[in-house]
């Protein structure tokens, strides 16, 4: 143990303006990144923060609802030692669902907990690939539109794109065609159907993307219609990821059991760090290949997610790129990216810009 305990819980709203909206799944958009910054002090002043990005379309979260549950969790954490891991945790598991809220509390943690080691994340969390391909995610607009904002996040370094689809299958197919007539082998593909085809209409819209030179698709159908899933899977149209069927860790021994994809996408947005890395290994131990998704993460949940990056188990592009939509950022530096490329090592002195949130808070 480490001696030093939890002394306070806080929630901060914030919101920053992004460039343009991002729309995906069958009626889903954000027009601004409108999240909360959770912050754990400990008894020896050490200090650790993380971003929870609530999505009331996704898991039924929002900014008040994850000021509730921190609060209501506040006092099992008080005077806890931060080296209790395992009473941390039971304390953090106490409630169901509420994923952002709890993901966020675990990275904190993890961030005071370091701090109180005369360490940081990066002394702690750091992986062997320190180098991490980067993709971005490319949300539902006109044709012209996405084209155009594919342009500008290449231009920024980026070399991958997860393309958002699912509203107009013969429109989504003329995008990553176009895409594709413009980088050629150059810029990799990849598609996110956000739950929205059927069993009916699945296999023939899989070959069409594989033919139009995807790498795979993210959940083409809903999560809830699991022997369906598992056929299309064993059907081989295209290498499956496994997003809204994963969020938690008993989903993915769910998913393993029934053989249901191809690619784990793990986000610290809504796993933190603990579940995160055992979920990864787990996929890893049954084949699986693994990526770290972002759930509209701003720079400090980017940095986050890019130190899960970095572990032996993550084989994919991962999708730390959506700072290039924001406006602003909370960070004091901006994430740069380089030939589709993110070091992450680099990011060492990347750090939350306290007047930046003053700014921004709510």
């Amino acid at each position: 143990m480490s001696g030093a305990a939890v002394q306070k819980v806080e929630a901060i709203p914030y919101r920053l303006p992004l460039t343009s909206a991002l729309a995906w799944g069958a009626h889903s958009a954000l027009s601004a990144a409108e999240h909360v910054l959770v912050r754990v002090t400990l008894s020896d002043g050490s200090v650790g923060v993380a971003e929870a990005t609530p999505r009331p379309t996704i898991y039924g979260e929002t900014p008040a609802s994850v000021g509730a549950i921190l609060a209501h969790l506040a006092p099992g954490l008080t005077g806890l030692d931060i080296g209790d891991e395992a009473g941390l945790n039971r304390v953090r598991n106490s409630v169901a669902n509420n994923h952002t809220a709890r993901g966020a509390l675990d990275m904190a943690l993890w961030d005071a907990r370091a701090r109180s080691r005369g360490q940081s994340l990066f002394d702690t969390l750091l992986g062997p690939n320190t180098r991490v391909r980067v993709s971005f995610i490319l949300g539902i607009d006109t044709p012209a539109g996405m084209l155009a904002e594919a342009v500008r996040v290449v231009g920024a370094g980026v070399r991958c794109l997860k393309v958002k689809v699912g509203r107009d299958h013969a429109r989504d197919l003329e995008v990553i065609r176009e895409l594709r007539r413009t980088y050629g082998g150059d810029v990799l593909l990849y598609a996110d159907s956000n739950e929205t085809l059927s069993a009916e209409t699945a296999p023939a819209a899989l070959d069409a993307m594989r033919e139009a030179g995807l790498m795979y698709v993210e959940e083409p159908l809903p999560a809830r219609q699991l022997r369906g899933r598992a056929a299309l899977h064993a059907a081989g149209h295209l290498p499956i990821v496994a997003d809204d069927s994963c969020f938690t860790p008993a989903d993915l021994t769910r998913e393993l059991d029934f053989d249901t994809f191809d690619v784990l996408n793990v986000k610290t947005a809504r796993n933190g760090f603990t579940d995160g890395l055992a979920m990864l290994r787990a996929a890893a131990a049954h084949g699986k290949r693994g990526m770290v998704g972002s759930q509209a993460s701003t720079g400090l949940g980017t940095l986050h997610a890019a130190l899960l990056s970095t572990q032996p188990e993550v084989t994919e592009p991962c999708e730390l790129s959506f700072v290039l939509k924001l406006q602003d950022d909370l960070l004091g530096r901006p994430i740069t990216f380089r030939d589709g490329w993110l070091d992450v090592a680099a990011l060492r002195d990347h750090a939350l810009d306290e007047e930046k949130l003053r700014r921004y808070a709510l």
